[in-house]
């Protein structure tokens, strides 16, 4: 360890960390409006253009939970170097690829390499700053997890639209060089760090490869079950995919929690779990996480499905609760650190998540633009509010040999409910669509006064235009079954938000189970 590493500036280091962090949290989401321009330029279906995003994904979440084990062994200055130098060489690769088949293969090294850099930056965090500043620690780091994603589908499509699709990671070379060199110079490991270290290599290595496969058997399988299930219409799927899937990540996961606690040296460590606030902050943020994202592709996928909007537009929408959840985050990091029970901030949080999505079902489709950036305004700030007391509640029992793996295991809880909510949105809608649409036609029937009243209307409106009675009453039907379409995905949509509501409100009974966690001044963080 080097000499001056404890004169560093702490927030010179959380601003290294961070700014490789913020780029690796913008490609889970920058991605996803491009891939109609990716698919288009690189003569590719649309729905395997798909495997760009689920490639990272599954990637990403087999090294998250590696990476205690990596930062222990490699040393977490080394592997952090590591892992963002192969994060930025595979950006650079995807932004030149030329077929999909290359575009998939870069995205699973760029996924291997980002998955490395959340743990360690909220584990770098925790070692370098003393407890009553831990909250303000967690703030920055929520800031770039969460303002990024809100981010990525304005950045996302502005990029694809007036630049093309490969800039959207080309965009991340200036920033990781940067990276590289601040955390080559500022970045060292914690003197408990280098012992651990020091003491991994003094023993035979006696890797856990059955632990490693399991990891990533059951962290694929769940990728590709949560990406492709809605499209292989999940356990109706006629070939067997989906159950296949489902036997693997289950079978898989059992089989490694089995094998990992009766291993000497396991690849997973599972100690953190056995504290119960760090086991209840993994349950919040899964689910937090969860309507944070189906929110992310709920909102632009209605206003462009209904409203027509661009991918541009719909982004804009976007953006301003992203502006707002920085103040959120920041206040909810001062209250951690002023002693504020943590419990109280994240029932606020909860609370703030549900008006948000409930807020959005009592829109219809005569709104303006600004009826959808509130509730997402409000949406976002409960979802802001809450996670900078998560990431201390989480982690404020733990010894700090504990803590590396604990940052893994709490980034790909984070991510894998990022997934589900994609995947719990985009099921929703497609599901009740045709149930509203079969409603609604009970009510679309000659025996009807309001349906022939409008009937008679548009044939009377369409045969001005026209002069054919014929054309008129075909044009008629028509325009009735379209409104009928859109009035059935408009309520398809707000069920989803109506599900999200209710989901984010169990979070409040979940808040209680956690201990009566306060940062204050004074308390070593790991102390019970």
């Amino acid at each position: 360890m080097d000499e001056n590493a404890g004169h560093v500036n702490p927030w010179l280091i959380a601003t290294a960390v961070t700014i490789a962090t913020f780029m690796e949290v913008l490609d889970t989401s920058i991605a996803n409006v491009a891939l109609r321009y990716i698919a288009g330029g690189l003569s590719a279906a649309a729905d395997d253009s798909e495997w760009v995003i689920t490639a990272y994904l599954a990637a990403n979440a087999s090294v998250l939970l590696l990476s205690g084990w990596l930062g222990a062994y490699l040393g977490r200055r080394n592997y952090y170097l590591l892992s963002l130098a192969v994060f930025t060489a595979s950006s650079a690769a995807c932004g030149f690829a030329t077929s999909l088949e290359e575009l998939i293969f870069f995205r699973v090294l760029q996924g291997l390499g980002g998955g490395g850099l959340q743990p360690v930056t909220q584990a770098v965090l925790l070692d370098s700053f003393p407890p009553e500043k831990q909250g303000q620690a967690q703030a920055m780091f929520v800031m770039s997890a969460l303002v990024a994603p809100v981010l990525g589908p304005t950045v996302g499509g502005y990029i694809a639209d007036n630049y093309g699709w490969e800039w959207i990671f080309l965009i991340n070379i200036p920033p990781g060089l940067l990276a590289l060199w601040m955390n080559q110079r500022f970045l060292h490991d914690p003197p408990y760090l280098v012992e651990e270290r020091r003491r991994l290599r003094s023993q035979p290595l006696n890797f856990d490869w059955l632990g490693l496969g399991l990891i990533v058997l059951s962290m694929i399988c769940m990728e590709v079950l949560l990406s492709k299930g809605q499209e292989w219409d999940w356990f109706d799927d006629p070939f067997g995919r989906v159950q296949v899937m489902t036997f693997g990540f289950v079978g898989g996961f059992v089989a490694l929690i089995a094998w990992e606690k009766r291993h000497p040296s396991p690849v997973l460590n599972l100690a953190p779990f056995l504290d119960r606030n760090f086991a209840g902050c993994c349950i919040i943020g899964y689910v937090t996480m969860a309507i944070t994202y189906a929110s992310m592709i709920l909102l632009p996928g209605m206003v462009q499905t209904l409203f027509g909007y661009n991918a541009v537009w719909s982004g804009l929408i976007m953006s301003p609760a992203g502006l707002f959840s920085i103040p959120a985050v920041i206040l909810s990091g001062y209250l951690v650190g002023r002693g504020v029970n943590i419990r109280a901030i994240i029932v606020v949080g909860a609370l703030l998540m549900a008006a948000g999505a409930l807020w959005f079902t009592r829109l219809n489709l005569e709104v303006s633009p600004g009826h959808f950036v509130w509730p997402r305004v409000v949406q976002q700030i409960g979802t802001a509010s809450m996670f900078a007391p998560l990431s201390v509640a989480a982690f404020l029992y733990l010894p700090p040999h504990l803590r590396g793996p604990a940052a893994g295991i709490f980034a790909a809880v984070r991510n894998e409910g990022g997934s589900l909510g994609t995947t719990l949105g985009k099921t929703i809608v497609t599901r009740r669509f045709p149930f509203h649409t079969d409603r609604l036609a009970e009510y679309f029937s000659s025996y009807s006064h309001a349906y022939n009243e409008v009937y008679a209307n548009l044939r009377a409106y369409f045969y001005q235009l026209t002069g054919d009675p014929e054309t008129a009453g075909r044009m008629a039907l028509d325009g009735l079954d379209t409104l009928r379409s859109q009035q059935a995905m408009a309520m398809a949509y707000l069920d989803a938000f109506w599900v999200l509501g209710l989901l984010a409100l169990t979070l409040i009974p979940l808040a209680f189970l956690l201990k009566p966690s306060q940062a204050a001044e004074g308390t070593p963080v790991g102390a019970h």
